[in-house]
């Protein structure tokens, strides 16, 4: 194992902070086509011919900026927060300033023009989606002949940035579908410095490894506690560098944790839906209560991984074994898909979208990481595209080292039966509606599912927007606690204790509005995860002697963390 740490400079920690809030953890199930984009273009500009008093007022107002801009009395400038003119030679040389405060003037006179259109609620959505799109390109920060940084740059280096440049474009055209490279690759292995808890593999079948890892302590909580990470990408997301591992913090807990790798499914596995999932979860979860001799495991999901548990805590249920569960944790999970309809995604969903995803999954056997990837990227071009163009064209960088852009680019597929099955949940709701999903034979219904239950969400997901975990954590009890942690989708989890801005609510999910739980909800400073461990050792029973050796006589372990499966490409 490596200890090495890969370094970076600020401006490469900036890109690569500001791009793991938006991970690939859920991403768009269906594409944006052709048809869709030209007839968003075709409805926003009917739109804006038949309300020409509402675009004449927002021109002038454009037409006034340029004016001042012209005569260097414009008082434009950019958000702090907006990392495209950070560069001080945006204000002090006046011909860059004016072509960004042209641009940030033009910018909002467009934004502010389709905000006021009146459209439908569908069109409206998908008029933000392309018109931010085509803003966020036309920015001058993404032109090397007029960004001050790239032109600066150039003279210092002697042309060198610029022939770098154009290398990293080469291979990023030859070696990453055409796309920007997110992350230096070189720097990262998995079982060397990523995934490297120590633990066997107590358990496989055709879709799954089940890991269980090595207590670090003399004394453990007998009740295990079964992980079920999302299918959309590899599972060591629990499991990152050392110092950020939430496996790692687990076992100083002296928690047992017991962790699903989901196998990556090639075309001939085009079959397996979400009824074959849960039936090899099944199979997991009695592997780990067989090695612990426990009655029942606390149960954990993220994301998909949350759709999945509950999906299998409804299965349960149906057959009256809803003892196998005492407790579940679901983070950053949206099961209430009429409750997430004010994020970018939603723009993509209609009956066409769908049915058109459908097609192309089932005509291909599964649905490619990287084309969910390419497809997300564009969902957020200025953290998943353009900073990179930068950086790595304009600028002549390498693309940042980072543990988190790493795994984000470790792409896995989806079957064609399972993503038509979460296709399915978008119109169906099934966790709302029983009866509308039926996994081997068994209806699901969560009115009969009844745990005690902790739900994360994160304050600045717009993946999985926190008001709409709420409302998961809403149909699980009024009993259930609601975590809001102070970040984005995956860094609310990846939390570790010791981060000096960290802070999260607290409260029961007893109010109807989120808006008046988050008044009513207590604030803690520090990591959510130290609540969360007191709160699995008082579910996990009391502590015993660790286990001496990996596995038992009839799940023995098979080899070492983090096992095979995660290896598949």
């Amino acid at each position: 194992m490596s200890d090495d740490k890969p370094k970076m400079s600020k401006n490469a920690r900036d890109i690569a902070e500001n791009a793991s809030e938006n991970t690939l953890a859920l991403n768009p199930l269906v594409s944006m086509r052709v048809e869709d984009m030209f007839g968003a273009g075709t409805n926003l500009a009917r739109a804006m011919a038949s309300q020409p008093q509402a675009m004449m007022n927002q021109w002038m107002s454009l037409a006034n900026d340029m004016t001042k801009i012209m005569t260097q009395s414009s008082e434009i400038e950019p958000d702090r927060k907006d990392r495209r003119f950070a560069d001080a030679g945006w204000s002090k040389n006046p011909f860059s300033k004016g072509v960004m405060q042209g641009y940030l003037s033009w910018a909002d006179t467009v934004t502010k023009s389709v905000e006021e259109l009146d459209l439908p609620d569908k069109d409206a959505a998908r008029a933000r989606l392309i018109t931010s799109i085509f803003v966020d390109t036309m920015a001058p920060s993404n032109n090397f002949f007029v960004n001050p940084a790239a032109m600066k740059t150039f003279f210092e280096t002697g042309g060198q940035s610029a022939v770098s440049g154009l290398k990293n474009l080469i291979t990023d055209m030859t070696e990453n579908d055409g796309l920007p490279s997110s992350v230096d690759t070189s720097k990262f292995k998995v079982g060397e410095n990523l995934a490297v808890t120590p633990g066997n593999v107590v358990f496989r079948n055709e879709v799954i490894e089940l890991i269980h890892y090595t207590a670090t302590t003399d004394k453990v909580h007998p009740r295990p506690l079964l992980v079920v990470p999302p299918q959309i990408n590899k599972y060591y997301s629990i499991d990152m560098a050392p110092g950020k591992s939430m496996i790692e913090f687990l076992l100083s807990q002296g928690i047992q944790p017991y962790c699903i790798s989901w196998r990556n499914p090639t075309k001939e596995m085009r079959d397996w839906d979400m009824t074959t999932y849960i039936e090899a979860l099944d199979e997991a979860c009695d592997a780990a209560l067989e090695i612990t001799g426990s009655d029942s495991v606390n149960i954990m999901g993220s994301c998909s991984g949350g759709i999945t548990l509950s999906t299998y805590a409804g299965w349960l249920a149906a057959q009256d074994k809803s003892e196998k569960i005492n407790s579940v944790i679901l983070a950053v999970c949206v099961l209430d898909t009429m409750a997430s309809t004010d994020n970018d995604m939603a723009a993509l969903v209609t009956p066409e979208t769908v049915k058109a995803a459908k097609l192309a999954s089932s005509s291909r056997g599964v649905l490619d990481g990287q084309d969910m990837a390419k497809m997300f990227a564009w969902m957020r071009p200025n953290d998943l595209i353009w900073n990179y163009w930068v950086n790595n064209y304009l600028l002549g960088n390498a693309p940042p080292a980072f543990d988190v852009l790493y795994w984000n680019a470790d792409t896995t597929r989806l079957p064609a039966g399972l993503h038509g099955d979460f296709l399915d949940m978008i119109y169906t709701n099934p966790f709302l509606n029983p009866g509308e999903m039926v996994i081997g034979g068994h209806e699901i219904d969560m009115t009969k599912v009844n745990y005690d239950t902790y739900v994360i969400a994160g304050t600045t997901d717009h993946i999985t927007p926190w008001k709409a975990v709420y409302e998961t954590a809403r149909l699980y009890g009024d009993d259930t606690q609601f975590i809001l942690s102070n970040s984005g989708h995956l860094q609310s989890l990846l939390n570790p204790p010791g981060n000096p801005k960290a802070w999260f609510m607290k409260g029961p999910a007893k109010q109807a509005d989120p808006e008046e739980w988050a008044e009513k909800a207590d604030k803690h400073e520090g990591s959510w995860w130290l609540d969360w461990g007191e709160m699995l050792k008082k579910k996990s029973g009391k502590a015993v002697a660790a286990p001496k050796k990996p596995g038992s006589k009839k799940n023995p372990p098979l080899g070492p963390a983090p096992g095979t499966y995660v290896f598949e490409p």
